[in-house]
């Protein structure tokens, strides 16, 4: 998210497409757009330079960036925490298949054959997967009313 950039995006499609480059894989990943996420993003376009999420003084956010905000808020978690909290949610609270949730966070398949064998990116799967985890993060009892704003937007 820190290197997105507004060439990636197709608001239009609700799709953001990370080049291969930034794949840890090396492989070009799809990921479906929630209709909250391209509303936030549209919000965001006032700010619009190359990067989705601009640094406060130009360029990219750094690799820290994320880091440094929840140590500011003075919350006990990691960034690495929300893409296991999705897993988790996605396990122990949804229908959707284990290659779904996987495949949404990017996964390698670690099993040669059946890695062999997958060709699909399950990509409609995995937007209604991202459509019911963003309705999860909205629901009240999901973020107790405490919304954090990163910076004042001016």
């Amino acid at each position: 998210m820190i290197g997105a950039k507004w060439d990636e995006v197709d608001l239009d499609k609700a799709i953001w497409t990370i080049p291969a480059s930034r794949m840890k894989a090396g492989k070009e990943h799809r990921v479906p757009l929630s209709p909250r996420a391209v509303e936030i993003l549209k919000a965001t376009l006032g700010l619009r330079k190359e990067w989705l999420f601009p640094a406060i003084k130009g360029g990219k956010m750094s690799g820290m960036a994320m880091s440094m905000l929840l140590r500011r808020m003075k919350v006990p978690f990691t960034v690495h925490g929300f893409r296991s909290s999705f897993r988790d949610w996605s396990a122990e609270c949804t229908g959707y298949a284990h290659e779904v949730a996987e495949m949404a966070l990017a996964h390698a398949i670690e099993n040669k054959v059946e890695r062999a064998y997958r060709r699909g990116d399950l990509f409609d799967k995995r937007r209604r997967l991202m459509d019911d985890w963003a309705t999860y993060c909205a629901r009240s009892s999901a973020i107790d009313g405490k919304v954090t704003a990163i910076r004042k937007v001016v």
